[in-house]
Order: structure tokens, then sequence, then C-alpha cells
């Protein structure tokens, strides 16, 4: 009996181990590894779980223990397949939002203002002059180069072979070394310029792990006509610090260039550091967007005219390498077919018949199609920091997500872009005494929600709140206190090999005087003037 007992109970164990999947190897890659020379094939893809792990060949069942650093939920590893349907949303209490709110590694590392990450591009010469020469045929292209990327952070280095760069820049786009030597580098005696790069670590190696803790991408920005180096950086901090969770993550790095027979790296200077508007940034706010796999759009004033959102004839084009379009998808769900139709009904909607009161069609179908509170509050800090050139007024600098491929059933989402010419830098309106209830003439969603008390109402007690002294985010006080803070961790790193904005100076761009306020100076202050105009608000 005691026999029979036995194999019965030995039957039950292997049955039930049976289908048991084997624990992943203890060398594959896991974020937060010392990464500092990577290689090809040293893990599956956190980004894109089609790639093939060799040390674990079941994408449907990854390491518990190394979740995917886009989706840290180990109860549903697979970010692009849901165990569950897309939920709406959650509320969102406008807390201010950390590198750690979205539960990401690679943001909580990446931009983290604690330290000045150093960052070298590293490029063949006859690669750098291929960057040249395309910049001579097309000064707008979008085509990337082979390089190398070391990022170095205190005492830890990251180096990605075989990343991307690629010159960015709508109106500020330069040539990174001037034309000389029939446009080709000159060793060891180069003109360097200051320009804006785009870094893709994966970009040239699409069957390996290229990243650092899930991160691939960023912009590396030079402070164009800001002599005190924190414009940007103040208005992306400004909407975190008021929760506004659709603003990307910027802060401060140093910079260097080092072409093949170079004795040296060029030292470009104090950049910033850039989150890029892209699928990545989507599904890292998947839980507040709702879902991911919706519509993305660019919206700029090109030379076919301002993205005003008046028109469903406009300008519009899929992202390529080529062509720039007022409205450019740079990410759709199923077809960009299907999100053009979507964005021109938008479009169409939005101008709509009725006015002024609740219950008209156009008030019941923004708050289907919007959330309202969001909006209004992110366009309480566009206006508070002065943004002229934006969608209101110069129908320009901003992102749309529809969150939904459906041609009727989704909610859109205005995403804050390009604050360079802010805070006083303006040659336009006077941004400190410009009313903010009669912001620009272009942009007609925000006139149409302007219409609407309710819709005023929100707008004003944010703008109210932003410059009230009690909560510490724009009142003169604050603003300055932050901004010395920056200048004093930057202030040594100024002066750079291009020769150019060599030292830092309370000022605006010399071609954007409008008012010529000044951030730090009690005289004339930007933040004093512009709470004087908003408390006037009734």
């Amino acid at each position: 009996m005691k026999r029979l007992f036995s194999l019965i109970l030995t039957s039950i164990l292997i049955f039930s181990c049976e289908g048991y999947d084997k624990f992943p190897g203890e060398d594959e890659f896991r974020p937060g590894k010392n990464d500092s020379e990577q290689t090809p094939g040293d893990s599956q893809d956190p980004e894109n779980p089609d790639d093939p792990n060799p040390e674990n060949p079941n994408p449907e069942n990854p390491d518990p223990e190394n979740p995917d650093p886009e989706n840290p939920n180990p109860e549903n590893p697979n970010p692009d397949t849901p165990d569950e349907p897309e939920t709406p949303a959650p509320s969102w209490n406008y807390a201010p939002v950390t590198t750690s709110t979205f539960g990401h590694a690679g943001i909580s590392y990446i931009w983290d203002e604690s330290m000045i990450p150093e960052i070298t591009i590293s490029i063949t010469k006859d690669e750098w002059n291929n960057l040249l020469a395309a910049y001579d045929k097309n000064s707008n292209n979008k085509e990337y180069f082979p390089c190398d990327i070391t990022y170095k952070k205190g005492s830890e280095t990251h180096t990605l072979y075989g990343s991307g760069v690629r010159l960015r820049g709508n109106t500020s786009r330069r040539r990174p070394e001037a034309h000389r030597n029939d446009g080709k580098h000159v060793t060891n005696d180069a003109d360097w310029q200051h320009c804006h790069f785009g870094i893709n670590f994966k970009k040239f190696n699409k069957d390996g792990k290229y990243d650092i803790q899930g991160i691939r991408k960023f912009n590396l920005k030079w402070f164009k006509d800001d002599p005190c180096y924190v414009r940007e950086v103040f208005c992306y901090d400004l909407f975190r610090r008021a929760g506004i969770w659709t603003a990307a993550f910027d802060v401060h790095c140093r910079v260097w260039v080092h072409v093949e027979g170079d004795s040296k790296p060029a030292y470009y200077g104090v950049y910033e550091m850039i989150e890029p508007y892209d699928d990545k940034f989507i599904n890292k706010r998947k839980q507040w967007f709702g879902s991911a796999d919706g519509n993305l759009w660019k919206c700029s004033y090109d030379s076919h005219g301002p993205a005003d959102l008046r028109s469903p004839d406009a300008n519009m084009g899929l992202d390529n390498d080529k062509d720039d379009f007022t409205y450019e998808c740079k990410e759709y769900g199923t077809t960009y077919a299907d999100a053009k139709a979507q964005l021109q009904d938008f479009i169409k909607k939005i101008k709509g018949k009725a006015h002024g009161t609740p219950g008209d069609s156009f008030y019941t179908w923004i708050k289907q199609v919007c959330d309202v509170e969001l909006l209004m509050r992110t366009y309480a800090v566009s206006v508070a920091v002065g943004m002229w050139d934006d969608m209101w007024n110069n129908g320009n600098n901003y992102y749309l997500y529809f969150n939904s491929t459906d041609l009727y059933d989704y909610k859109v989402f205005l995403l804050p872009y390009d604050y360079d010419n802010s805070l006083g830098t303006s040659n336009g309106i006077d941004a400190a005494k410009q009313d903010p209830y009669n912001w620009g003439d272009k942009g007609v969603l925000m006139e149409r929600m302007m219409e609407y008390e309710e819709f005023r109402a929100i707008y004003r007690d944010e703008l109210k709140r932003l410059v009230d002294p009690a909560n510490g985010l724009m009142d003169t006080e604050s603003a300055r206190q932050r901004i010395l803070d920056w200048q004093s961790k930057i202030q040594n790193y100024i002066t750079n090999d291009t020769g150019e904005d060599m030292e830092i100076k309370d000022r605006p761009a010399s071609w954007g005087r409008v008012g010529d306020y000044r951030l730090m100076s009690t005289s004339n202050n930007y933040f004093t003037e512009k709470a004087n105009t908003i408390n006037k608000l009734r």
C-alpha cells in the first residue's frame, strides 16, 4: 500500500511540473546593470518584444524579476498586447510630476537633475563629411549618420556603438562646421558651430539591445538666443511642477563631438537633453493616455502656412526623411489614411456652428473628445511663460495625440513643445502684458474654448495659481531661485570650442526684446510683470 501511495504521489509531482518555464539565464542584461560596454545581442529588446532573445526565446513569458522597463508591471509584461482591454485614463489630481511618476527606470536615470551628464558623439571622418554634404544639399534633411555615443554620468560610463546622429531644428537648424575646404572637415582646425542634434542609439542596430535603461533616443538642443541658458528648461520644469504629465523631461548636459583623426574632441558646451515625443513617450504614459495605439501628429508653421486647425485641406503628410508638413504624422495606429481622416474630421468639428452656451454642439463634442481641464491648465502654463510661438498666437510648435484610431471615438491631447522663445523673448506680442484671454488670432481651438465661461474659469484659476507666491510655482522669488540653482551648476562649463554663447547674461534674445524683460533683476522683471497682468483677470 505504501508503495502504491508513493507511485501516485510521484506521478502527481511529475504532472504538476510539466510546462514549468526555465528561469532566464543569469547573465541576461537587466535594467540597472553596469552596461558600460554593451555588445549586440545582450538581451531581448525591452521596447520591442518581437526581437529574439536566445536566453529567453519565449517573449510571452519574460523573466518576472526583469520586467520590461516600458511596462514595469510583472502581471502584464507585454505592453503591446495587454491582458485586459484598454480602460479609460484615470483621473489626475495635478500633483507635481517627477522622474519617478511613470515608474520607468530610464526616465529616473537619464533625466535626473542631480548630475550633469557628459555626452560625446564619436564619428568617422567620412560619415561626418556625409553629414555636412547632406546639410549642404538639403538643410532640412532628417537623415541619420552612424556614430558611437558615450554617455557619462558621475562614475558611470555607457558606450552605445552604432548609434545614429542627425541635425535638427526649423529656423534654428545650422551646419555644425563652417563651410571651408570644399565643405569637408578640416582636421584639427575645424570652425565649429552650435547646432541641434538628434540621437538614436538603435538606428543602425535593430537586432540588438542598445539603450540606457530603456531609453533609446534624446534630442540635444543648443541654447540658441537664450543668454540665460534656462528658458526652455524652466518651462518644461514648470509644466511638471504644475502637474501637466503630457510635458517632456528636459535637463542640462555637456556635449562633445569627436571626428576621427582629430587630436581631441570638440567641446560644444552646455546643451539641453530633451525627451522626444514619439511612440515610446506615449507608451511610458499609457496609463493616463488610456491607450498607446493611437495617432501622433507634429504641428508646425511651415512654408505652407500655420498649423491653426482651421482647414481640413491643410498640408498633411507622413513623417519621412525628405518632406516637411504643416501636420506631420509621426505615429499611426492602423493606416496613415485613417489617421489623416481623423485629424481632418477633428478640424471640421472645431468649426461647429453653435457658439458660447453649454449644450450646443461644440460644447458637447469637445467635452467628449478632450480632457478640457487638462487642456486649459496646459495652456495656462504656456501663456504664463509667455510662449508666443504657439498654437494660439502663431499656429506653431505643438503635438496632438489621438488615443484611438476610431474616426469619432477618441480622446485628443495637446503636448507642449519647443519653449525656447519664452520668458520675455518675443518679437510679436508683449508676452508679459498681453491679455491672456486674447493671446492670439491663429489657433481656432483656443478661440472656441474661450467662448465658454466654464472653460475660461479653469484657465483663469490655473493662471492665478501659477503666480501665487503661496504655491512656489512661478512667483518672482521662487522662479529666480530655481534659475539661480541651474545657473550655478552650469556656469563653469559655458566656455566652449565654438566661441559662441560664452557667458550667461540676464537678457532676452537680441531679436526678441519686446518689453526687454529680465529674469533675475528686480527691475523690469518678467515674472513680476506677468503676475501683475494675471492678477487683474476677472
